[in-house]
């Protein structure tokens, strides 16, 4: 027996870029060329077929149909029926819609439906079935299919449709906090607030948690959500916090840590950098590197050297950056008007006045904020979580970018006329942010989640509102800037090591 190759696909995995392609799709002599243009959605398909049968497939902005158009490349399969309908994916196939049930019907078990993870049809059907599941976060927990890149999301809950039948239905289920309730984060933080709940121990006696002591899940979200609800009552509970918040610095790989002092607004001076120096040679520092976020990060500093090095920064004027927490990260800006020849506002000052005015916020996740002088945008302010670029006329604010996995643009929220609404409005949303998003939910899939008309109804449109979020904001900070380097520096919590062992 001869081997005569094998018919491969590959699919790109790039952050906001859908990319599939299969087989031969430069068209030879006899072959013919199927096209799809969409430029306003950024679709393009094209099928190469030869004798009826499909020879090669590149796709691009939709890429779900790929592992179909993958099965029959290598079935050989004829699609003369076919021929006008399959452009347009499985989902027009007399199916009542793109991604319902009948679209993956006809896969056979052996087709792959998540190439992150290699999980074919069948493995999905057999755990749908023997292990009695019922919605999409079971199958990802048993199987792994959809639980990467997402892209096969569709196609597994169409296999829960197909599968289930009158069982499934596609309302979203009501999903529990943690394992330790049957209560939702909204439920939770509507309690808190009715019921008056001040202390962890009260509120999972209350709220009857099947877990007195909680779990790794619940613990930090609890701490939070108490937190924002009684800012200056509350005592915050370290014990119930991630590691790296616990030590004030990021966890590396090999068991050492980074230590990253606040660089206001990405602006030092000599006096400062000479400092930073001293220390990182004090203590042996491996590595110094210069963040994206214009930020100076000491890298490699053992557990038990870190209270004397928070010492040691903080006899030299530093303050925490903040870059271990769920809270304000940075503030990214450019040179702007002081010294760009294209800057239009003070963006490095205004910056400053915004990060000094949100620095040691406690927030539901990790926030980043960017000024940029100008349009050209420098310090890409339209993919951060709030971002500020500066025209001739004032401020344009943007809001719910993110830069991770899942590359999101900002949405564009206003225009104000100066710092001062800059600084109010910035308050105003982080503080809509804090009190009703879900611990760990970024600004981009909270504001996805609740839409942005209900984020500009409440911070630009209800004035009076927007006043009394920025107060609370305000007041909140009166009780989250204490330094916790200094703390720790002087000795204060000595139990700040010491918290859940699987909260890590």
């Amino acid at each position: 027996m001869r081997y005569e190759g094998s018919s491969v696909s590959t699919k790109l995995k790039v952050t906001g870029i859908d990319l599939f392609s299969a087989g031969d799709f430069n068209p030879g002599e006899g072959d013919e060329e199927l096209i799809l243009q969409d430029a306003a959605r950024g679709v393009y398909k094209k099928l190469v077929l030869r004798d009826n049968k499909l020879r090669g497939a590149v796709m691009y902005g939709d890429t779900v149909d790929g592992s179909w158009y993958f099965q029959m490349m290598r079935d050989g399969t004829d699609i003369s029926d076919l021929r006008e309908y399959i452009l347009f994916g499985q989902g027009h196939l007399g199916d009542s819609g793109r991604g319902g049930a009948a679209s993956v019907a006809n896969m056979p078990d052996s087709a792959e439906i998540c190439g992150c993870n290699g999980v074919c049809k069948g493995t999905i059907v057999k755990a749908i079935v023997e292990k009695k599941l019922f919605t999409l976060e079971e199958v990802r927990a048993h199987t792994k299919a959809s639980s990467s890149c997402g892209s096969c999301t569709g196609l597994v809950e169409a296999l829960l449709a197909n599968t289930l039948g009158g069982d499934y239905s596609t309302k979203p289920s009501k999903k529990a906090l943690c394992a330790c309730t049957e209560l939702t984060h909204d439920e939770v933080r509507a309690a808190i607030t009715k019921l008056s709940l001040k202390a962890l121990p009260d509120l999972m006696q209350t709220l009857s948690w099947k877990n007195p002591d909680g779990c790794h899940v619940c613990r930090p979200a609890l701490n939070y959500y108490l937190l924002s609800a009684w800012p200056g009552v509350y005592q915050d509970d370290s014990r119930s916090r991630f590691i790296n918040e616990r030590v004030h610095a990021n966890i590396q790989k090999d068991g050492t840590y980074s230590v990253v002092p606040r660089i206001w607004g990405g602006v030092t001076t000599p006096s400062e950098l000479r400092s930073i120096a001293d220390i990182a040679e004090k203590y042996k520092v491996p590595t110094v590197h210069i963040t994206g976020g214009q930020r100076i990060d000491l890298l490699g500093v053992t557990k038990e050297n870190l209270p004397k090095m928070w010492g040691d920064l903080v006899a030299a004027g530093f303050v925490s950056g903040h870059a271990y927490g769920k809270s304000l990260r940075t503030v990214k800006t450019c040179v702007g008007s002081d010294w760009c020849r294209f800057g239009t506002q003070d963006s490095t000052g205004l910056g400053i006045k915004v990060e000094q005015m949100t620095w040691g916020s406690w927030t539901p996740h990790k926030f980043k904020i960017a000024v940029s002088g100008c349009p050209r945008n420098c310090a890409e302010a339209t993919i951060k979580d709030f971002g500020v670029v500066c025209v001739d006329s004032g401020y344009e604010l943007h809001v719910g970018g993110n830069g991770g996995m899942k590359v999101r643009v900002t949405d564009f929220l206003c225009k104000v006329e100066t710092e001062a609404e800059v600084l109010e409005y910035c308050g105003a949303f982080m503080q809509v942010y804090r009190e009703e998003a879900h611990y760990v939910e970024r600004t981009a899939p909270w504001i996805e989640r609740v839409g942005l008309a209900y984020i500009k109804q409440r911070v630009v449109e209800d004035a009076q509102g927007r006043i009394g979020l920025y107060a609370r904001f305000l007041e909140s900070q009166r009780y989250s800037q204490d330094d916790p380097w200094k703390e720790r520096a002087l000795g204060k919590d000595a139990h700040e090591y010491v918290g859940l062992a699987t909260i890590v």
